[in-house]
């Protein structure tokens, strides 16, 4: 008789635990867990302005810092979300937001998301790192995958998304309405056997001899994480 196949065994398979409020702090910058009255002002000065980064996400622009302090209020204590401030500390200024949601410790699945980066740490190493920071408590507390999703129309997210190494895995066709509009939404991951080959590539580009007196990168980060990716964003193909 023939044996199906059922998939592979995952051995010695445990959950992982759901994250906590303890900082993650790199050489560039510190993830904090949201606090309102610590971090909304800095926060919203930051992305003041700028409204332009809200156009993808579910909420804002904010009109004052008090309604984007009440957001945050809303949202301190949250687990799912579980929301971290990057503090840059080269400055000691917070200049931008991100989480973990979508948290599924029984399927060892977590998803990074609400990333709201200010304008100050923009295509600088600082975000990058945070975004490792992530990455690595998730795959060090045992996560199986990684999720990244936006809207199939931000192309700046999906860029991101292949820079930071993640594989492309498709669009789910009408998935939201956010903001009264249809979201087709672009899915992205990281898996585990990719984690160590990805994180050494993270590791070779924020090391500080990869940046010249000027700041100004010697090896892009796209370049080494190209190796590991499993799937190109097609939509991104002979875009550079």
């Amino acid at each position: 008789m023939d044996k199906r196949d059922l998939g592979r065994d995952v051995p010695g398979w445990k959950p992982p635990p759901r994250p906590g409020t303890d900082p993650m702090v790199g050489r560039l910058v510190t993830l904090e867990p949201l606090n309102a009255d610590a971090h909304a002002v800095e926060l919203h000065e930051a992305f003041q302005g700028h409204d332009w980064l809200w156009d993808y996400m579910p909420y804002g622009p904010f009109a004052s810092g008090s309604a984007y302090h009440r957001w945050a209020r809303q949202r301190e204590e949250g687990a799912d979300p579980r929301f971290f401030v990057l503090r840059d500390r080269a400055t000691g200024h917070p200049g931008g937001i991100a989480s973990y949601l979508r948290i599924d410790p029984d399927a060892g699945s977590i998803e990074v998301g609400h990333i709201c980066i200010a304008p100050v740490l923009q295509r600088g190493a600082a975000a990058t790192e945070a975004m490792f920071l992530m990455l690595d408590w998730a795959f060090s507390a045992g996560y199986r995958r990684y999720e990244w999703k936006c809207n199939a129309l931000n192309v700046p997210s999906r860029r991101a998304a292949e820079r930071l190494g993640f594989s492309f895995e498709g669009v789910f066709r009408n998935h939201l309405v956010v903001k009264g509009r249809n979201r087709d939404t672009a899915w992205f991951s990281v898996i585990d056997s990719e984690w160590p080959a990805l994180a050494e590539a993270y590791r070779v580009w924020l090391h500080p001899s990869n940046f010249d007196a000027r700041g100004r990168q010697k090896e892009r980060l796209s370049d080494l994480t190209r190796l590991v990716r499993a799937n190109g964003d097609p939509l991104l193909a002979g875009r550079g």
